[in-house]
């Protein structure tokens, strides 16, 4: 009798990404996964203990994604490091369209929102190139974020297309208009 193929917890979480990539995440179910994995749900329930804590992990490696993209725009160097982190999640939203959706495009009401490690650092990097305070920086960022995920929706959904020199305008433009306004130097 030949071997059981064993399924890993990297196999399914890996399988289940590539489901919602092709399919959005509406579409991932135990079901959907255990299919395309060719097998039953049980290797699924024997490696995770809910379809919430299988997700965990899926959002877990979708924003290590995420932060990947934003580790190689600033690497490029092509922009200042605050302006590739806007472009970047610009560019995650367009090349990753359905781990965008699931990352960015999700109900949080009631959930608390702890700043992520992208945040923090946004934050940072304007307090220090504006000499503003921890909550005017916060407040720029989230007045240029609103811009930005806004662009990222509309590449998102396929709403409009916008070439990345303009779009690197756009926010070059919105940002020097909100630090005016908050009086940043």
């Amino acid at each position: 009798m030949p071997p059981k193929v064993k399924i890993t917890r990297t196999d399914i979480i890996n399988t289940a990404i590539d489901i919602i990539r092709q399919k959005g995440a509406e579409n991932l179910n135990a079901r959907s996964l255990a299919n395309a994995l060719n097998c039953s749900t049980q290797p699924i329930f024997s490696n995770f203990s809910s379809m919430d804590d299988l997700n965990k992990e899926i959002i877990n490696l979708a924003y290590e994604q995420y932060l990947n993209f934003i580790n190689i725009e600033v690497k490029s160097e092509k922009y200042p490091k605050y302006k590739a982190f806007g472009m970047a999640y610009i560019r995650f939203a367009k090349e990753e369209k359905e781990l965008f959706k699931l990352l960015f495009m999700c109900d949080r009401q009631g959930k608390d929102i702890i700043p992520t490690v992208d945040f923090t650092a946004s934050v940072e990097l304007i307090k220090t190139a504006n000499s503003v305070t921890t909550e005017t920086a916060k407040q720029i960022h989230m007045e240029m974020w609103a811009c930005a995920h806004g662009i990222a929706t509309m590449l998102a959904t396929s709403f409009c297309l916008l070439d990345w020199d303009y779009i690197s305008n756009i926010l070059t433009d919105v940002y020097q208009g909100i630090r005016h306004i908050h009086g940043g130097k």
